[in-house]
C-alpha cells in the first residue's frame, strides 16, 4: 500500500503514440509549436531522411503530456484501492456479510461474555420526602422496619380504627425489636420527653421539632437518650425500643411515630417515609 501511495504521489506521464509529427525540424531556427503535420515540415523530414536514416515520413515521435493528479483525487483513489475488494466481497456473499459482526464488535462481544457475572440482589430501602426542596430526605423511618400488620390488637396504619372505632390511630407503628436503637426520625430540637401513658414510667416519647420546616415528629415507647433543648439530626440515635409486653402481652414491639404538619395537624407517616427497590451488586 505504501508503493501505492508513493506512486499516486508523482506527477503521471501520458505519452500519445501517433497523434503529432515531430515538429524539432526547425523551419528557419525556431521551433514550430503547431499540432498538425505541414507540407515544409514533411519535406524537412524528407530531405533529412536521405541524410539520416532514423528520420523518415512514417516515424512518428512521442509527445509525452505531464499531469499532476491533485491530492484529493490521490485520496479518493486510494480508498478506493482500499475498499473495492471489500464492496465485492460483500455483493457476492450478503448473507455472510451481514450476519457475520465485524472484528472489533466480535471482540468486544468475546471480552462481556469472558467477564465473570456479578449476582445482583434487590434491596428495599426506606426514602423521606424531601418537602423543602434543597434534594435531601427531611424523614426517615425511626427503627427501619415495615410498619405493623395485623395482630390481636389491631393494626399499625395510620388511620386504623381503635377501641372499637370510638377512635382513629393518630400515628404509624414501625416494628421494632426491644433493644434495639431508635434514630431521629428528623432534624430539629428536642423540644420534650414525657410519658406515653400517666403512671408508666417505663414507657416514653421523644418530642422533635424543626422550626425550619414546621414540623413536629413524637416517637413513642422509647428510653431517651437526648435531653429537652439536644440539637439532633436526621438518623442519628435517640434512645432504645422500649418491650410493650408488659401492657399488651403478644403485642408486635415497635415505635408509634406521630407527625404533625405546620399547623398542628397530624398527617400520615407512611406517606412521607416510603420504600423504594434498589439493585446492588
Amino acid at each position: 500500500m505504501l508503493h501505492l501511495w508513493q506512486s499516486l504521489s508523482h506527477p503521471v506521464s501520458v505519452k500519445l503514440y501517433g497523434v503529432f509529427r515531430d515538429h524539432d525540424v526547425a523551419k528557419g531556427g525556431e521551433k514550430c509549436a503547431m499540432s498538425l503535420p505541414c507540407t515544409e515540415h514533411t519535406q524537412s523530414q524528407r530531405s533529412k531522411s536521405e541524410f539520416d536514416p532514423d528520420v523518415t515520413e512514417g516515424n512518428f515521435m512521442n509527445l509525452t503530456v505531464a499531469k499532476t493528479i491533485r491530492p484529493a483525487m490521490r485520496c479518493v483513489i486510494g480508498l478506493a484501492t482500499i475498499f473495492a475488494p471489500m464492496v465485492v466481497a460483500a455483493m457476492e456473499h450478503p448473507d455472510a456479510a451481514r450476519n457475520r459482526p465485524a472484528p472489533m464488535v466480535r471482540r468486544l462481544l468475546d471480552g462481556i461474555a469472558a467477564r465473570p457475572q456479578q449476582p445482583v440482589r434487590q434491596e428495599l430501602v426506606w426514602s423521606g420526602t424531601d418537602v423543602d426542596g434543597d434534594g435531601a430526605a427531611d424523614f426517615a423511618n425511626p427503627t427501619g422496619g415495615m410498619p405493623r400488620g395485623h395482630d390481636e390488637f389491631g393494626e399499625g396504619q395510620f388511620g386504623a380504627r381503635r377501641d372499637g372505632g370510638a377512635r382513629s390511630h393518630e400515628g404509624v407503628d414501625y416494628v421494632a425489636v426491644a433493644g434495639q436503637g431508635v434514630r431521629a426520625p428528623i432534624s430539629g430540637y428536642v423540644t420534650k420527653i414525657g410519658l406515653a401513658y400517666a403512671g408508666s414510667p417505663d414507657l416514653q416519647f421523644v418530642e422533635i421539632t424543626n422550626p425550619a420546616l414546621g414540623y413536629v415528629a413524637r416517637a413513642f415507647y422509647v428510653s431517651p437518650e437526648v435531653k429537652v433543648g439536644e440539637v439532633v439530626r436526621l438518623g442519628e440515635a435517640i434512645g432504645r425500643v422500649e418491650s410493650l409486653q408488659r401492657h399488651y402481652p403478644g403485642i408486635t414491639d415497635h415505635v408509634h411515630l406521630e407527625v404533625l404538619q405546620p399547623g398542628g395537624e397530624r398527617v400520615n407517616a407512611a406517606r412521607l417515609i416510603v420504600t423504594k427497590l434498589v439493585a446492588r451488586a
